[in-house]
């Protein structure tokens, strides 16, 4: 009788490994993390003419603008202009858009990163303006299973 036994024994252990297995297939990916950039809003305006705008500071130098100039009167008249200052010299940096006519776009900056300020110089055009600055982040990605 004792040989009927092992035989048994034998079937339950190989069960418990090969369930044992199952499991540990089905368990999920372990999760990991991606760098992403997180936009974080510095200051919006909106107006006609020139305009200079208040200090706004940034302290990555990662700079996304948003701009969007609309014709007044005639369609194709006008002239917009978008110029970013160091508040600390008051010097201009970077003429971030130089347009005739009415258009809009996103306008990436990279700079040392401190206060800034920008110009805006606009002719027979409305404008609307908005600033974020690029923070680093991370995300946990969980890739789905095969």
């Amino acid at each position: 009788m004792p040989a009927l036994r092992r035989p048994s024994a034998l079937l339950s252990l190989l069960f418990v490994v090969t369930a044992a297995g199952a499991l540990t297939s089905c368990r999920p990916p372990a999760p990991h993390t991606e760098d992403i950039t997180i936009w974080q809003r510095r200051g919006a305006w909106t107006g006609r003419g020139l305009t200079q705008t208040e200090p706004f500071i940034s302290t990555t130098g990662l700079l996304r603008l948003t701009w969007e100039a609309r014709a007044a009167s005639a369609p194709n008249a006008g002239t917009f202009r978008l110029i970013l200052h160091s508040d600390v010299s008051g010097r201009p940096l970077v003429v971030v858009v130089d347009r005739h006519g009415p258009g809009h776009d996103v306008a990436y900056v990279t700079e040392d990163p401190r206060s800034f300020f920008l110009v805006i110089e606009s002719e027979n055009l409305d404008w609307s303006v908005e600033v974020a600055e690029g923070l680093p982040g991370q995300r946990v990605v969980i890739d789905p299973p095969d």
